[in-house]
């Protein structure tokens, strides 16, 4: 690595981009990011996850840090659990949705800014949400919702949530949808994207987009790699992703994080 560092922050998707397949971060990433860290670059882990299961993955990279969650509609500071930010969805909002999957047996969640709500929890749904470290509270119906909703995802097989992708595509919907992997489908507010997060982040820092690195791998990640001065995509990315990043690194389970920091992170003495 060379002597000073290009970028002041850094934006780095968490599942299948900082996490390898079996969900972990290695330890060449650990050391890499921990050594940036160290070295005045910020930390900012941008994610369709929520606070609970992504401020946990600040402790093991051993960095205090900042988290945008659930695709940008919140934002934490990790280091005093403060909401810098949140973007609700209003009731009449989400109601079309949730009648749309109840209609066809499909499963979802509803998530506030720091719990995660559903209908129904069978063993497949349970075995689903413990890869994510997520805890489900049931509730007999998400219209008693106790806090404001920031997030819809449905949940299924790639084939259903290709449909579902085409059922809900186009203009005149409430809602932005973001398909956040295979297996989900994110409804969010429309101004609620991990781009417009991390804008409005670097605007309370001071720092310009030009002096932002983010790293991606899916649709949801878009925005952000777009927004950043260099935005990389993962191996493991969509083609349409890669094509629209700035370089593409290794897979997450070829240690891309590391290997694109090293690359690119430095200015060469």
């Amino acid at each position: 690595m060379g002597s000073a560092l290009k970028y002041r922050m850094i934006a780095l998707d968490v599942d299948g981009t900082l996490l390898n397949d079996h969900y972990e971060i290695t330890e060449n990433t650990r050391r890499t990011i921990a050594q940036i860290h160290a070295e005045g670059c910020r930390i900012v882990l941008c994610t369709g996850r929520g606070p609970k299961n992504t401020l946990p993955l600040l402790e093991q990279l051993g960095v205090s840090g900042t988290a945008i969650t659930h695709n940008g509609a919140v934002t934490i500071d990790g280091t005093i659990d403060k909401v810098l930010s949140i973007i609700t969805i209003p009731t009449d909002h989400l109601a079309p949705l949730v009648g749309y999957c109840r209609e066809r047996g499909m499963h979802f969640d509803v998530n506030s800014a720091f719990h995660l709500f559903v209908e129904r929890l069978g063993a497949f749904e349970k075995e689903m949400y413990a890869k994510y470290l997520n805890s489900p509270i049931v509730l007999p119906a998400i219209e008693e919702l106790p806090e404001p909703a920031v997030k819809l995802t449905m949940f299924g097989e790639p084939s259903v949530m290709d449909q579902a992708e085409k059922d809900w595509a186009g203009s005149g919907k409430a809602l932005r949808m973001t398909r956040s992997g295979d297996f989900f489908i994110d409804f969010m507010e429309p101004e609620a994207t991990k781009g417009a997060a991390l804008r409005k982040l670097a605007g309370m820092w001071g720092i310009p987009r030009e002096s932002i690195m983010a790293i991606g791998n899916y649709f949801n990640d878009l925005e952000m790699l777009e927004y950043a001065g260099l935005g990389i995509a993962m191996q493991n990315s969509p083609e349409e992703v890669k094509s629209r990043a700035d370089a593409v690194t290794a897979s997450n389970n070829h240690d891309g994080v590391h290997q694109a920091i090293v690359r690119y992170m430095y200015s060469q003495a």
